[in-house]
């Protein structure tokens, strides 16, 4: 625990090795990491190294109850992994609760070395990592939330590198300051670890290269704004200006917002200034300060063309190997629902309910085992159940008029493939309780995002339209508020696999499921077998 000091507000907050944010992680493709992760504070933790695809290693995958127990008070585990044919940009962060508002930091994975970068080498790479700060704790919050069935309290900063800005009270002092020469090039290498919120981002009076996408490089573009959702990634190449320009110039964030519910609508900002001259005698302080423009809070239409504009590069050395057959197809609803309520207690969700959410109108229950290590030792049975429906059991107009029962079934199910199965999904939003983008995030893959669109997904016309040339592989992609995405991977990966909601509060509620791949016939295939500091439940 360490007291940290923001909004001038001082808690105790759960950090790694006292930092916050955490310690950066920087390794080589092809490295093998071995990190012990010791806990010192009163919660359970584990760690989730996001993106990483964690081949046959499922045990180092990080989701409580998913692939492992949580680490307790006192006890230490070795999370042991090698990074196989990845690099680029991704982050670490707790995964168990809401814990992970404070617990998380960059993980960068450079190329083999003698590897270039397709484009040329920038002078200084720098991460830039959104989060959000809440002055309350957020154990308490959620935990509240979850028992009065309500919405959650929203935070009351967003933060660059863990600093709130000169736009919030009594933060001038936390600000972010990114300091440059003129005529360079520098590699950001941007991280939404923020809990609940997609942020747009931009820099005033510069422009920005979009080069790669949770760690696959892209067609690159140019753009003033960025569109990034809490798990994504994106590294940004940042032309400077040819002369020390004689002014400072902010970069900020703010959310964009889909939903009904209350959100943080507040601005982080950082200062990009110049190093100065050595001729010039103006202060910093006193040049012109230039604010960007950022795209309205609901601006859907420029999410939309944004995400349009990510195309792999699909060159011989980086090709994009999308799967042009599938043997697998399914559909699933994602969005939000209801629950009952308690005997004799009243609850604040809609019509006296609590809120809920769920992926195909199911909402996942927590199991008390971890589902990998149940499924290696052969009892599943009682823990979860191999069930999970390809496509929704109960089929309405799912961006119309909501139906009139919103309430949630729920369970442990898990949708089991076999080995090397290639898999089709289509992820449709839900106008029940409001139609909302959700940033899904699916562990031990990355997939090909070869269509999206708005309204109901056609099964006969909207595929004609698939992009199976160059899509953006990706490992988190927003499925579209009042719309539908289609991505495709292939289940080469034996283990027991998450996928949920990356906005915290949807996952709280359930909108979760997990995916188990069953071992190959050769032992290359095969899940590893699980070391012995496991921790136990």
């Amino acid at each position: 625990m360490q007291n940290v000091t923001r909004l001038c507000h001082t808690k105790s907050i759960v950090t790694v090795n006292g930092k916050f944010p955490g310690p950066r992680v920087v390794a080589r493709e092809g490295d093998r990491l071995l990190i012990k992760v010791t806990n010192h504070v009163p919660n359970n933790i584990t760690i989730h190294w996001h993106g990483i695809r964690q081949l046959r290693s499922g045990w180092a995958d990080g989701p409580a109850y998913i692939t492992q127990c949580p680490i307790q008070t006192g006890q230490s585990y070795v999370y042991n992994f090698t990074v196989v044919g990845q690099r680029g940009t991704f982050f670490w962060h707790a995964h168990i609760s809401w814990l992970r508002s404070t617990l998380y930091g960059p993980l960068i994975i450079l190329p083999k070395k003698n590897v270039a970068y397709p484009f040329k080498k920038p002078y200084k790479e720098i991460p830039v990592v959104f989060g959000e700060w809440f002055n309350a704790d957020t154990e308490a919050i959620i935990s509240q939330a979850l028992q009065t069935g309500g919405g959650p309290n929203v935070s009351d900063a967003y933060t660059i590198n863990g600093l709130p800005g000169p736009l919030y009270n009594c933060s001038a002092k936390d600000t972010f300051k990114l300091r440059v020469k003129p005529r360079k090039t520098y590699l950001l290498r941007m991280i939404n670890a923020a809990l609940n919120d997609e942020l747009f981002f931009s820099i005033a009076n510069h422009s920005l290269t979009v080069m790669d996408v949770d760690g696959i490089y892209v067609k690159p573009f140019e753009t003033n704004t960025i569109l990034i959702t809490p798990g994504q990634t994106t590294n940004v190449l940042l032309k400077t200006k040819p002369n020390f320009p004689s002014a400072t110039f902010l970069m900020t964030a703010r959310p964009y917002v889909t939903g009904q519910g209350t959100f943080d609508n507040s601005t982080v900002a950082g200062i990009l200034e110049y190093e100065s001259p050595f001729h010039s005698i103006t202060p910093l302080k006193k040049l012109p300060l230039y604010k960007p423009v950022l795209p309205p809070l609901n601006e859907t239409s420029f999410a939309t063309n944004f995400t349009k504009k990510l195309r792999s590069l699909a060159t011989p050395q980086f090709p994009a190997n999308v799967l042009q057959e599938v043997e697998k197809h399914f559909f699933f609803t994602v969005g939000l629902g209801t629950s009952p309520c308690d005997q004799n207690k009243t609850c604040q969700g809609p019509n006296g309910t609590k809120f809920a959410a769920s992926v195909s109108n199911i909402s996942f229950v927590q199991p008390t085992t971890a589902l990998l290590q149940a499924h290696f030792m052969g009892q599943s049975s009682g823990v979860c159940s191999p069930d999970f429906p390809f496509n929704p059991l109960h089929w309405f107009n799912y961006t119309g008029n909501p139906p009139n029962n919103t309430m949630v079934g729920n369970g442990t199910k898990l949708m089991v493939l076999p080995f090397n199965t290639s898999v089709e999904l289509i992820m449709q939003d839900t106008s029940i309780l409001g139609t909302e983008s959700h940033p899904l995030h699916l562990h031990g893959f990355n997939f090909f995002v070869v269509g999206q669109g708005f309204g109901n997904y056609d099964p006969n016309e909207d595929p004609k339209n698939f992009n199976l040339v160059d899509p953006i592989e990706r490992n988190t992609v927003g499925v579209p508020s009042g719309g539908w995405v289609a991505i495709r991977f292939l289940a080469d990966n034996p283990g027991v696999w998450f996928m949920h909601c990356h906005l915290e509060v949807h996952t709280s509620w359930g909108l979760k499921m997990a995916w188990l791949v069953l071992d190959g016939k050769l032992p290359n295939q095969k899940l590893l077998p699980p070391p012995a500091d496991l921790p136990k439940c």
